[in-house]
């Protein structure tokens, strides 16, 4: 799988890292253990002091908390990676909780307290590139992780998925659980459209759900909230007298939204619904026929990419060439070296085999008593 390969790489940057940082660390011994040397010395030893590890800030600035992977996923894989590399370095963490302008202010005071590299996961394109032109006035690198910031020059790096594909990943899927009936009647639940990966989910489900079936309602769904989701499910079922074949939703969020619309509207059984992100919700409604698929986005190889590349900028030291594979992104100002992975499509069929089998979430976080039946159905427990 694509996915080892860069774990592999990750891995090999990692030992590389650290025995930088150890080279460095018996350095920087030896020249304290040197009590003979001249006031000169001592003023070379105070001027190093400032790229020691424990003054290297990264800072990692996350867009909201209503999707569950961010604090329970990409955090802890970024910052358990970065504490790897660079055991004494600091990470300013913060959370924008879907707000535009707290994410400018978390930026604003991560340059301040002296953050060397800003991981930046946008709430929305505009202000990002507002955070990230200030960054680039400081000369302080910005990497777009998950959700590229456009219409700047000031990205150094992008991580992200092929987002796209996800949203074909999506709309194909849906086709197979439709039966690829032409005059099957979809409901379509994007994402936020200020978010560019809400774009391009809904670009990329569209280029495989166009003259393949109906779209007979469709929402752009602001701040990517599942309430607001089911709300826009709900209309979606009055208007159209509860005659519904199918739900797009761009993550699993959204498709818990229009499910929670659909079971108080009475609708039996479910239509094929679709998601993305493999939240423990979605995996657990999948089990139970409840909801039909999810995206299941390696977020550890992601938010491990992101830490490599964050620390190698950090510490001023090259980024391995191999880690984007020569791949660019073109933002609309620059092409942008970029790690694009790969998105996989999870049904109740290879829920073992990708899900579990990554230790995403192990089958004890998911079996829980109300799901033991369907997992031993699935042959998960």
């Amino acid at each position: 799988m694509k996915t080892n390969a860069i774990r592999g790489r990750l891995g090999a940057w990692a030992l590389s890292a650290l025995v930088l940082t150890s080279c460095s660390q018996k350095q920087e011994g030896s020249a304290a253990g040197d009590k003979g040397s001249a006031a000169g010395d001592k003023g070379a030893a105070a001027g190093d002091k400032a790229s020691k590890p424990a003054e290297i800030k990264i800072a990692l600035l996350l867009p909201e908390s209503k999707t569950a992977r961010y604090e329970s996923k990409d955090r802890p894989f970024f910052e358990a990676k970065i504490k790897a590399l660079c055991p004494e370095c600091q990470i300013l963490a913060s959370n924008a909780n879907q707000d535009a302008s707290q994410q400018q202010a978390q930026a604003e005071a991560a340059l301040t307290n002296g953050a060397r590299v800003l991981v930046l996961d946008a709430v929305d394109s505009a202000s990002a590139a507002v955070i990230a032109t200030k960054a680039k006035a400081q000369k302080v690198p910005v990497i777009a992780y998950d959700r590229l910031v456009p219409g700047t020059d000031a990205i150094d790096y992008y991580v992200s998925f092929d987002n796209e594909s996800v949203g074909r990943l999506q709309g194909e899927s849906l086709l197979t659980a439709l039966g690829n009936k032409p005059t099957a009647r979809v409901v379509m639940i994007n994402g936020a459209a200020t978010d560019n990966n809400g774009m391009l989910f809904k670009k990329g489900a569209h280029s495989a759900l166009d003259g393949k079936a109906q779209i007979v309602k469709e929402y752009d769904t602001p701040d990517w909230s599942p309430d607001k989701a089911q709300d826009q499910m709900t209309q979606a079922l009055t208007a159209l007298n509860n005659q519904v074949d199918g739900v797009y939703a761009a993550n699993d969020g959204t498709a818990g939204g229009a499910i929670a619309a659909m079971k108080a509207a009475g609708i039996k059984p479910l239509p094929p619904v679709t998601g993305q992100d493999a939240e423990l919700a979605a995996v657990q409604r999948i089990l139970l026929g409840e909801q039909y698929m999810t995206v299941y986005k390696a977020i550890k190889p992601q938010a491990e990419a992101a830490a490599v590349i964050a620390y190698h900028l950090a510490t001023g030291k090259p980024v391995p060439t191999d880690i984007t594979g020569g791949k660019t992104v073109d933002n609309g100002k620059k092409d942008v070296p970029s790690v694009l992975l790969v998105p996989l499509a999870v049904t109740k069929e290879n829920l073992k085999d990708t899900v579990i089998a990554d230790a995403f979430w192990t089958s004890e976080q998911i079996c829980t008593n109300q799901y033991a039946e369907a997992c031993k159905a699935a042959g998960i427990l």
